[in-house]
C-alpha cells in the first residue's frame, strides 16, 4: 500500500502544492508521495481540480478517494487523460472555490450539532446545501435553529484542530456525536475538531477541512426540516438568509 502525506490535515487552505508521483494504479489512479487533495470522507466530498506537467499540460482530476485505508489517497483522473510517469514531479491545483464552499459548509455541520445536541445518524456536506439526520423526537422550528446558527457564526469563534490518543478518547466517550459511525481506530492518535477558546463551543472527532473561525462561514440557514422516520430529523443547511 502507498501511504500519502496528507498536507490539508496541517493547512486546509493549501490550494497548491507539489508531488511526486509514487504509483498508478491499475485502474489509472494516481497515488503521489504528499497533497493537498482531500479525499472523500466523513461526508465531505473529495477535491477536484488539475496535476500539472513539468511541459505545463494538465491532468484534470475528477474525484479524489481513498484506497485500502485512509493513509491512500487516490487521485482519479478525467476520461482520456494523459498517465504520469512513476517519479514525475507534478503541481497541484485544487478547485478551490468549491474546496472553501465545502469547508464553510463543514463547519456549518459542526455548529449544527451544538445547537441540536442529539446523536448524529447521518451526514453529507455539499456546495449549495448540507444535511445533518439526528437521532431526536420532538420538532423544533426552523427560524429558531437558523438563528441560533447564526449567533454562533457572528461569535466569530476560533475553529482549530488537535489530536488526542485514543486512550484518552476512550475515557471520553461524549466527543464521539455520530450515533453509527466510529473514528477510525489504529494509528494511535484521534484527530478533534475544536470550536471556541480551548474548544468552549465543541469537539469532535473529525478528520474533515474547515474554516479558521466561524464567521468565514457566512450567512446560512435551515431551509428545511424534514421527518425521516418516527425518531429521526434530517435538517438541510443552506448560505444565505431564510427566506421570508
Amino acid at each position: 500500500m502507498q501511504e500519502t502525506l496528507p498536507l490539508f490535515l496541517e493547512d486546509p487552505y493549501l490550494s497548491t502544492a507539489e508531488g511526486r508521483v509514487a504509483a498508478i494504479n491499475d485502474r489509472g489512479g494516481i497515488l503521489l508521495d504528499q497533497t493537498c487533495f482531500y479525499a472523500t470522507s466523513g461526508g465531505q466530498p473529495g477535491d477536484i481540480g488539475f496535476l500539472e506537467r513539468e511541459d505545463g499540460s494538465k491532468i484534470e482530476i475528477a474525484a479524489t478517494v481513498n484506497g485500502q485505508s485512509k493513509a491512500e489517497i487516490i487521485h482519479v483522473p478525467s476520461n482520456d487523460q494523459a498517465v504520469p510517469q512513476v517519479g514525475e514531479n507534478l503541481a497541484l491545483h485544487i478547485d478551490w472555490p468549491r474546496r472553501y464552499r465545502l469547508m464553510r459548509m463543514h463547519s456549518a455541520c459542526h455548529l449544527l450539532t451544538v445547537v441540536c445536541p442529539f446523536p448524529i445518524t447521518g451526514a453529507s456536506v455539499g456546495e449549495n446545501e448540507s444535511r445533518v439526520d439526528f437521532d431526536m423526537s420532538e420538532a423544533i422550528d426552523k427560524a429558531t435553529v437558523s438563528e441560533r446558527l447564526m449567533e454562533l457564526v457572528d461569535g466569530n469563534h476560533p475553529i482549530f484542530a488537535r489530536w488526542i490518543d485514543e486512550a484518552e478518547l476512550e475515557a471520553n466517550p461524549g466527543l464521539v456525536k455520530s450515533k453509527n459511525v466510529r473514528p477510525p481506530r489504529g494509528s494511535g492518535r484521534i484527530r478533534l475538531v475544536c470550536i471556541g477558546d480551548e474548544a468552549a463551543v465543541d469537539s469532535q472527532p473529525c478528520g474533515g477541512t474547515h474554516v479558521s473561525e466561524t464567521s468565514e462561514i457566512g450567512t446560512i440557514h435551515i431551509g428545511k426540516i424534514e421527518k425521516k422516520g418516527r425518531e429521526n430529523r434530517r435538517f438541510r443547511i443552506r448560505f444565505g438568509e431564510l427566506p421570508g
